[in-house]
């Protein structure tokens, strides 16, 4: 790759397209520091203060999805795609990238069909074990596609996929060499074990609510607790922080003494959540959201389970919770198998390998 080179990256709408593509570009920046980099997103969504945050510039256009039931919003969904289409045109002109890199959510389409058309080198980068509509249709333009699940060949031209896995942060790679300071940063009891919590930035309405309900089980059975309510709810529930031996967070932001503080892991099974998880390496529940496209968390999860490396609990069957904690809780042999069987798959050199096709087509 040469040293200045234009880079563009594309994907928003939620955290598990944001981070994965400021973690390729951080990737870059630190191989290659004379890049330049652009971020283009939906001009409403979290990646407009996210990617800034990040030390990026970012260009907003005027797009959402298609709403799954009858909405008005739908009316305007032609509109949006061509205001978006003639913005990346623009965007693309001026800019002029080398490459560009889509990482999901509604404004990677109008920008990667752009980019392809004009010939320029094009990768996509799938979370998911069950992709979206934005990157199947973009599949058959762009040059690579890498992916963190088997058997995406029945969405994606066989000879496009790469198995990358998906970008995380460096620090998540050793967490056990966190513990001691991690239980004094959060002020733990080492005696004690602890379950952390984890709903999304936003928060999961249906996992705060079940922790609230059983929270005093939780308590009577000298577990901590360190729960993530998510901005949306932490006013809510910040009343339970008062209880002994429970924690109540809007937001964790030091994820990897978070992690390393905990001995089990309540979690939603977004992409970048499973992809952290498998390297943290615990014993994890995942309740999946039902509530996203093709209800892809649910699949997510589904692989790992099918690999002995987690439980599931879907949300309609939320009433099972206390047996099934129990029975983790009270059987070391099993929290064993279950975290040595998810760390199995972890594949912690995603974001170098992902840069590598980058280089690849840039060269």
């Amino acid at each position: 790759m040469k040293k200045s080179v234009n880079i563009l990256l594309s994907g928003g709408g939620t955290g598990g397209h944001i981070y994965p593509a400021i973690a390729i570009a951080n990737e870059i920046k630190e191989r290659y520091p004379d890049a330049n980099f652009l971020f283009v997103g939906a001009s409403d969504r979290m990646e407009m203060e996210k990617v800034p945050q990040a030390g990026y510039e970012i260009k907003g256009l005027w797009i959402s999805g298609i709403q799954r039931s009858l909405s008005l919003k739908n009316l305007m969904f032609p509109f949006k795609l061509v205001s978006s289409i003639m913005k990346a045109k623009g965007i693309i002109r001026k800019f002029k990238p080398d490459v560009v890199i889509g990482t999901g959510g509604f404004a990677s389409g109008p920008t990667l069909q752009v980019a392809s058309g004009k010939g320029i080198p094009t990768l996509i980068q799938e979370q998911n074990s069950f992709p979206g509509i934005t990157n199947k249709l973009l599949s058959k333009k762009v040059d690579k596609i890498c992916v963190a699940y088997d058997n995406l060949d029945r969405f994606f031209p066989k000879n496009k996929i790469i198995k990358t896995g998906n970008p995380v942060r460096n620090d998540l790679l050793n967490v056990s060499e966190y513990r001691n300071k991690a239980l004094e940063r959060f002020n733990l009891d080492k005696e004690k074990k602890t379950l952390l919590i984890l709903g999304g930035s936003l928060g999961a309405r249906n996992v705060n609510k079940l922790i609230a309900e059983n929270i005093g089980w939780l308590v009577e059975r000298d577990i901590q607790v360190i729960w993530q309510t998510g901005k949306l709810y932490y006013e809510q529930y910040k009343k339970y922080d008062e209880l002994d031996g429970v924690q109540v967070h809007a937001f964790l932001n030091e994820m990897n003494l978070v992690y390393a503080a905990s001995d089990f892991i309540i979690s939603r099974a977004g992409a970048s959540s499973i992809s952290e998880l498998c390297l943290v390496g615990k014993p994890t529940i995942f309740i999946p959201s039902p509530n996203v496209a093709e209800d892809h968390q649910t699949k997510n999860a589904q692989a790992i389970v099918d690999h002995n490396g987690a439980i599931m609990i879907k949300e309609s069957e939320l009433d099972s919770f206390q047996l099934v904690f129990q029975s983790l809780i009270s059987d070391n042999s099993y929290q064993k198998v279950l975290a040595e069987n998810i760390k199995k798959l972890a594949l912690p050199n995603a974001t170098k390998d992902i840069v590598n096709e980058i280089e690849l087509l840039l060269n």
